[in-house]
């Protein structure tokens, strides 16, 4: 996987003045779009979009101090107007093109990514890998947005409104693994755009020909493999840095990666205030 998030940084490189085809690049690849974007978010801590836009900025940059002309530039990099080309300068720089003109800076460039594989040999991954039949998650289903570290009081807004006699109707009704209460995301975006919205689904799982209670949100999953991290500690940092060393050490190590499809969270214990937990993380795959 590391190997291939650098050709696509290379590719990238070659082609910032055209069009740039993520989906056909990950194709030829031999992998997925979907676990193409997943990855290169996770590990390079923004979005492929947002890197392609950063290094378009800085090149563009370079350019017009270099006397380029503006226009020449803004169609260069893909923007049908001068004025959306100064709104994606600003956004990347902070400054207006005509600033940087005139005083050469200050500018927030972005270099170039290169991805490497570190190994520490010191630490190991609690994973197991589970071949499912297909099955349901049930529950109480609402639209929040993504936040990446901390709390998400969207959902924990959601959770609250549920009375408490509603959270033991749902554990009466989970009837599969994953076991119990279960916090399920959906509908991700594949770059895992900070703030961008998903379907949050406070529920159980249940088999795939069980009726569902007419009252509750369905998530329908087919069959197939899934990797289930445990994880214990501080809630939700552990939690948090379960989802990052998937990423950066799971993944790249093992010949497997990322289908499309809702990730897991189960809570397996807590203290009473919820500090620390130990967690299992559910994310569906499919051999390399």
């Amino acid at each position: 996987m590391i190997e291939i998030l650098n050709h696509l940084i290379d590719e990238i490189e070659h082609r910032l003045s055209d069009e740039i085809d993520i989906d056909a690049l990950a194709t030829a690849a031999g992998t997925t779009s979907y676990h193409l974007r997943r990855m290169f978010s996770s590990l390079a801590g923004m979005p492929v979009s947002e890197y392609v836009r950063r290094r378009r900025m800085t090149i563009a940059a370079s350019d017009l101090i270099a006397g380029a002309d503006l226009l020449t530039t803004a169609v260069r990099f893909g923007y049908g107007s001068v004025e959306a080309f100064g709104r994606a300068f600003r956004s990347v720089h902070g400054v207006s093109h005509g600033d940087i003109r005139r005083d050469g800076g200050p500018l927030r460039t972005q270099p170039i990514l290169r991805f490497r594989l570190t190994v520490e040999g010191n630490s190991s991954m609690d994973a197991r890998i589970i071949e499912r039949p297909a099955f349901r998650l049930i529950g109480h289903a609402a639209r929040v947005p993504l936040i990446h570290e901390g709390i998400n009081p969207h959902i924990q807004e959601h959770i609250s409104s549920l009375p408490a006699i509603e959270h033991e109707r749902l554990k009466r009704l989970s009837a599969t693994e994953p076991r119990g209460l279960l916090q399920v995301s959906a509908d991700i975006d594949p770059d895992y755009r900070e703030g961008s919205e998903l379907t949050y689904l406070h529920g159980v799982a249940i088999g795939a020909d069980v009726e569902v209670p007419v009252d509750l949100d369905v998530i329908d999953l087919e069959a197939g493999a899934w990797v289930a991290f445990r994880t214990s500690g501080p809630y939700p940092a552990a939690l948090q840095q379960a989802y990052a060393a998937s990423a950066a050490e799971w993944f790249p190590s093992n010949p497997w990666r990322l289908r499309a499809g809702p990730s897991i969270m189960a809570i397996l214990e807590h203290t009473d205030d919820f500090s620390t937990a130990t967690c299992e993380l559910w994310f569906p795959i499919e051999r390399e």
